[in-house]
């Protein structure tokens, strides 16, 4: 039984083997930070109380709710051709697939690869898979100028009295912020208004000569385009609703995660509920700034950055104890079920291939 084409590079990046990498880059950073940065008297300060236990308690909580806000997600887009717990087994390979790859890159490939395993039709997969990537942008594209506006620049980063776009941080947020804004607006123009003009737009911007070598992607894309707003058209307002309801709810989930880690084991609750919010924008914040990460899972990159970005939080002296656990509870987490889970599903998929090919070839015989 073999595979082909994109099939074939989506099988390749789901192997278990690249487990190791993102676990050796993370090993490799948070043990040098601890060498350089861990202060025995800082972290001999925290009380590791009742609260510390159940704030643990609740981050879990928090994500398992982010997963089953995913789920319901899917559930939604896929018009409930999958059961919800077929809809939690895919976000589970989902986030084993972003998990391994660069953030940069995402789990996109092999949605399309999982969601078209699931004889789903190819209009609903590339709906799914494009309206999705709309919606995650958007989240960010809208809310952050809301928390801006809200909190001024010290959600930027502690200290900040104005946002200066030359700094790393800075020119890191708007480029980051530019890149989603275009490419979700003209991935929303294409599935709702006119999807035609940007499959000719596509094939137009890379049919200069420095661009020349994503051409045959880029029509592809188009194509997809054509084809997922083809699906769209008619679906009804508790649909985009279901859908946006969700996704907000996913995002505002894995954000609460660290929250919850940072107040109930670090404290800062005696200065007012507001802090939450505070925390929670300076979160979201820094989410967007490490969003395109080189490296798979933003693994050793998201590490090194943390104590920095939540300093007036978190003593830097132990900064990588908080950023460990909730590594592992939000990250490391789906690389071990992942494991475990996609092999099965692997297997199941390559016996129910092998199986309708016996049948044609008896069949025909």
């Amino acid at each position: 039984m073999t595979f082909e084409g994109d099939d074939k590079k989506a099988i390749h990046s789901l192997r278990v083997s690249k487990v190791i990498w993102p676990i050796l880059i993370g090993i490799g950073v948070v043990g040098y930070l601890f060498w350089k940065q861990f202060d025995i008297n800082e972290f001999n300060k925290i009380q590791w109380t009742k609260g510390a236990f159940w704030a643990i308690v609740l981050s879990i909580g928090f994500m398992a709710c982010k997963h089953l806000s995913y789920a319901t997600r899917l559930y939604i887009l896929s018009e409930k051709e999958f059961s919800f717990l077929k809809c939690i087994q895919l976000i589970f390979i989902w986030e084993f697939s972003s998990a391994i790859a660069p953030t940069a890159v995402g789990g996109s490939a092999v949605a399309l690869f999982a969601l078209a395993q699931e004889k789903l039709s190819t209009a609903r997969t590339t709906v799914i898979v494009i309206y999705t990537a709309i919606l995650d942008s958007y989240f960010f594209v809208i809310t952050l100028p809301i928390l801006f506006m809200i909190f001024g620049p010290d959600m930027v980063h502690p200290g900040l009295k104005t946002l200066d776009f030359s700094t790393v941080v800075g020119s890191a947020l708007l480029s980051a912020y530019i890149f989603k804004t275009i490419y979700s607006t003209l991935f929303l123009y294409g599935l709702f208004i006119d999807s035609k003009k940007i499959r000719s737009l596509l094939s137009a911007v890379t049919s200069v000569p420095l661009l020349n070598r994503w051409h045959t992607k880029a029509v592809k894309l188009g194509d997809d385009i054509v084809l997922a707003s083809g699906e769209m058209k008619g679906k009804p307002l508790r649909f985009h609703l279901g859908a946006i309801g969700t996704t907000c709810l996913a995002w505002i989930f894995r954000f609460l995660i660290l929250v919850t880690l940072i107040l109930g084991i670090i404290g800062g609750l005696e200065r007012g509920w507001h802090v939450v919010m505070e925390l929670y924008a300076r979160v979201q914040t820094m989410f967007m700034v490490i969003m395109f990460s080189p490296s798979p899972g933003g693994s050793g990159i998201i590490e090194s950055v943390f104590g920095g970005f939540l300093s007036d939080y978190i003593p830097v002296g132990v900064a990588l104890i908080i950023a460990l656990l909730w590594r592992v509870i939000s990250y490391y987490f789906y690389l071990f079920a992942g494991v475990i889970i996609v092999p099965n599903w692997l297997n199941k998929i390559i016996s129910d291939r092998h199986k309708s090919e016996q049948e044609r070839t008896t069949s025909t015989e």
